[in-house]
């Protein structure tokens, strides 16, 4: 039981990491997409308008599939298309290593891109909920449209999408799952490993708890989150 609890902690570690990795890098990014998205430029608003469609339009089991093999079987495009041109060893070794990435890293790179998508369409209506008359004030009183952006506009879409973004923060815990799927040792790979070796579904009602503790904190933090800005009405 001890082994079990052991090995299921180490796998919690590894969704944990996943999990704050993801919303580390996936967040931020998320808002230069979004305002990419409502840009005037129209090759920059259909590019990201792609981007959103691939990324919300296929299951997340394939991006993590792709990003992981996709650099392999491009190293071995080019090798194969380019070995009359280029036979400089030196060359294909520097090539193959930064093509190169670890299972882990597939997983944030992956994760990273699915959530910002996400994200952007959340933080997208968000903006687009505020009223224009609020960018007109703040033009008449001496603000630049950076210092209205982030000093007028953002604290009011904060306050309005954070009932959606916990939304996607809780599926996130869940969706640490799928990095199985490449043989990243996350949580529910370890239930389901210590299951085979029990003969017992109890570590995968176990694993359920741990999940459903953490979707808790992330609940408990937002409800506090609401509350801290409360008085955005």
């Amino acid at each position: 039981m001890k082994a079990m609890l052991y090995f299921m902690l180490r796998g919690t570690v590894t969704s944990l990491e996943v999990f704050f990795l993801t919303i580390l890098f996936a967040v931020p990014l998320a808002l230069p997409v979004a305002l990419a998205r409502m840009a005037r430029a129209r090759p920059l608003r259909y590019a990201t308008s792609l981007y959103l469609l691939i990324m919300r339009g296929t299951p997340l089991i394939l991006q993590l599939i792709f990003i992981y093999f996709a650099p392999k079987y491009l190293y071995a495009f080019l090798r194969e298309a380019l070995a009359g041109a280029i036979t400089s060893q030196g060359f294909w070794n520097t090539l193959r290593a930064i093509l190169a990435y670890n299972r882990f890293t597939a997983v944030i790179i992956a994760f990273t891109l699915n959530y910002a998508a996400y994200f952007a369409e959340i933080y997208r209506g968000g903006i687009e909920a505020i009223p224009r008359g609020q960018w007109e004030a703040a033009k008449v009183l001496g603000f630049t449209r950076a210092q209205t952006f982030f000093r007028i506009v953002l604290p009011q879409v904060v306050k309005r999408i954070l009932p959606a973004s916990g939304n996607e923060v809780i599926t996130l815990v869940k969706d640490t799952a799928l990095a199985q799927v490449i043989g990243v040792a996350e949580l529910f790979h370890a239930a389901q490993n210590a299951a085979s070796r029990e003969f017992s579904t109890i570590p995968i009602f176990i694993a359920g708890i741990f999940y459903l503790v953490m979707n808790w904190a992330v609940t408990a933090a937002f409800s506090l989150g609401e509350k801290k800005l409360s008085y955005y009405q």
